[in-house]
């Protein structure tokens, strides 16, 4: 049995002397009239980067869902879209704001939500679509925004997993009316904690920061609050370190890339196996390298991260349906469209998410594709 000699962690960050560098010159400076310098600076590099003219500093991706939803002014009585297998923060916000999440189904290729199951889904309390751009893929962008703009609904991009990605020359959050980032340090980009809400539309960021501050305008400096909302800021030293990682985003998207290929250069034998898609006209940043074995192979992911736990291999589960989940029991007009039958059931039943992080090296692909053979080679055989 092939065992890696040390643990090979699941996910983690790329850090150089330039992130402590950067943190500690804000610990030093980033005081009273330069106390949103950092900020500043971190918000104008990834609009800049992404296409799009304003972006918020806020401590987590969730939190500019929230921000996101409440500015345009979801809330009770309304329904919002959004794909059944993805993380929970994708969709706790809805809730938050007082609205009801509805659950559809993916697409069996890039794991991202089915515009066919959006439209379908649609009905006279529907006033949002949120996409996720899962693993690093890409919605279908273009449709999305049609069906959005033929309902009059707003449409939120969710690109916490996708910094770097690109559909038709297009960076990822440059799509919907606004869109949202993480920066978690399991991340392309990591501050430890930390997102960004990203717009092209004044208006939105207007009222996003007025929200962002407990309901005060900006520079308000006699604490005027004129409605209760939310207090969504991103500390000075978690944007130094942000700053520090765009320097290079050309480079730490290069190496995401390149941990993909070793994978697929090393798996492309396995049968009834998949890897992350790239459809045409799309770049994929592959945050998680994700392998989904077919479910004739009678190998769950549980089973398979088992196993790999076993060979000294980190792991992680490809999100559960949400509709599977007990915080889901009790809400059916949520699950109203799923089935036990949908095309992302098997998905999130055999996917597994492999070794990503930046500290992956070829031999440690090496190890990790080995493993997968040995543990897939009789089910899944090589050829």
């Amino acid at each position: 049995m092939i065992v890696s000699p040390e643990r090979i962690p699941v996910a983690g960050p790329s850090i150089t002397d330039r992130e402590p560098e950067l943190a500690a010159e804000a610990a030093r400076t980033a005081w009273y009239q330069d106390h949103y310098v950092f900020n500043a600076r971190f918000e104008r590099m990834l609009a800049d980067y992404i296409g799009v003219a304003h972006a918020v500093s806020v401590p987590h991706c969730t939190a500019a869902l929230h921000l996101a939803l409440a500015a345009l002014g979801i809330g009770p009585g309304d329904e919002v879209i959004v794909p059944n297998v993805t993380w929970i923060a994708s969709v706790a916000p809805v809730v938050y704001v007082g609205a009801e999440p509805v659950l559809v189904d993916i697409l069996p290729d890039t794991w991202c939500i089915d515009p066919d199951a959006v439209e379908a889904a649609i009905g006279p309390r529907t006033k949002a679509i949120i996409g996720v751009d899962l693993y690093g893929s890409m919605c279908d962008w273009d449709r999305l925004q049609k069906i959005a703009d033929r309902y009059g609904l707003h449409l939120v991009e969710d690109a916490a997993e996708a910094l770097g990605s690109s559909t038709r020359g297009r960076k990822a959050g440059a799509f919907g009316r606004v869109s949202a980032f993480s920066f978690h340090g399991s991340k392309t980009i990591a501050t430890g904690e930390g997102g960004m809400l990203a717009t092209g539309d004044s208006s939105l960021f207007d009222r996003v920061l007025f929200l962002r501050d407990h309901g005060r305008q900006p520079k308000d400096r006699f604490f005027q609050n004129s409605e209760i909302a939310f207090k969504y800021r991103m500390s000075a030293v978690q944007a130094a370190l942000g700053v520090a990682q765009m320097e290079r985003i050309d480079a730490l998207i290069a190496h995401k890339r390149a941990i993909f290929d070793w994978y697929k250069s090393r798996l492309s034998g396995l049968r009834n196996v998949s890897l992350n898609a790239e459809p045409a006209g799309v770049l994929n940043s592959y945050w998680m390298v994700t392998v989904v074995p077919d479910p004739s192979l009678g190998l769950d992911k549980l089973a398979l991260m088992a196993e790999l736990d076993k060979r000294n291999i980190d792991s992680r589960p490809f999100f559960s349906r949400l509709s599977d989940l007990p915080a889901f029991a009790d809400r059916p007009t949520a699950t109203r469209f799923t089935t036990p039958h949908e095309r992302g059931a098997p998905i999130s039943r055999c996917g597994v998410n492999l070794p990503s992080g930046y500290n992956m090296t070829e031999e440690k692909v090496d190890i990790v594709a080995s493993a997968l053979v040995e543990i897939l080679g009789e089910r899944a055989p090589v050829g």
